[in-house]
């Protein structure tokens, strides 16, 4: 099992921090909000797990799925570091195309998960994380905003995506991609936008968390 992120993974933390001033975590947990006791939470591609470790602090029964396993061994020394939850975390490493557990799970996140593949990938994995929520749960999308305002702002904005973009592509053998525009995509599987929030880096808003709810 291929593990892209063997080398980046110490540093992704540190790297998400600097290159979007903390607005990444902050994007993140944006809608832990909806998040109550004894749900049951799932998070794909969980990365460091800020995300995952602050659902099992608000009592929720958290899965986690990661392909890496530098990543998973990261997280363990995140949750190594708190007090007990609740629930114990429960970790699986493999794809989450290989997850089966359909129509189970009240929140489904994919934050910072989706950039990493191909445009005719993206629909698949999509759908198959919306399978896996149950009628009237949450689908969670934190990552990129496409590029908006005048052609200089747009300009701006999308040189800050392309060097994550190229950065990825290099060091981690990610897919090059245009922005995805994901409330489109959530919208033709039959997701309702439900709430979106935005977070500025310098003057523009550069990142969104998107809730979207299984009808």
């Amino acid at each position: 099992m291929e593990d892209k992120y063997s080398i980046l993974g110490p540093f992704y933390d540190f790297m998400s921090f600097v290159y979007s001033f903390n607005q990444i975590d902050k994007c993140k947990t944006a809608m832990h909000d909806r998040i109550k006791p004894d749900s049951k939470v799932l998070f794909a591609g969980v990365g460091h797990g800020i995300d995952a470790i602050a659902a099992a602090e608000l009592g929720a029964e958290v899965t986690v799925v990661d392909l890496s396993a530098t990543m998973l061994k990261i997280l363990n020394k995140g949750i190594a570091k708190k007090k007990e939850f609740k629930h114990p975390i429960r970790q699986l490493h493999k794809n989450i195309l290989h997850v089966d557990e359909f129509s189970k799970y009240d929140m489904v996140f994919a934050n910072f998960f989706l950039n990493l593949f191909s445009e005719e990938k993206l629909i698949q994995v999509l759908s198959h994380l919306t399978n896996l929520a149950k009628k009237g749960g949450f689908v969670v999308i934190g990552d990129w905003t496409p590029p908006r305002g005048n052609m200089i702002a747009k300009f701006f904005q999308i040189l800050y995506w392309r060097m994550a973009d190229l950065f990825f592509w290099v060091f981690a053998n990610n897919e090059l991609h245009p922005f995805y525009d994901y409330q489109k995509s959530m919208r033709e599987l039959g997701l309702e936008i439900k709430k979106v929030k935005y977070f500025r880096v310098l003057f523009d808003e550069r990142y969104c968390s998107i809730l979207g709810q299984k009808n």
